[in-house]
């Protein structure tokens, strides 16, 4: 798994995407009392479920992959010339 270059940045956007997503959707509603872990793993199991990204084979899904899962997902939104892409 290769790290991007402003993964943590990328990540932050595409959680804060993700949850929009899941609640424009009405499949979930967050309090801001949840937890970004807690809110990680239910937008990457509605991303795989909606067949947005691919699934991260079971014996393989951690937190970590998660994350670099969803920042791979976001970059792939963004224009060319984004800042976070260079």
């Amino acid at each position: 798994m290769k790290k991007l270059k402003h993964e943590a940045e990328l990540f932050k956007a595409a959680l804060t995407a993700a949850v929009k997503y899941a609640e424009d959707r009405k499949a979930a509603e967050f309090e801001p009392t949840d937890s970004a872990s807690l809110k990680l793993l239910y937008v990457y199991r509605l991303l795989v479920h909606d067949k947005i990204i691919q699934p991260i084979p079971e014996d393989q899904v951690a937190e970590k992959t998660m994350r670099h899962k969803l920042a791979i997902w976001y970059s792939k939104q963004l224009p060319k010339d984004h800042p976070l892409l260079n």
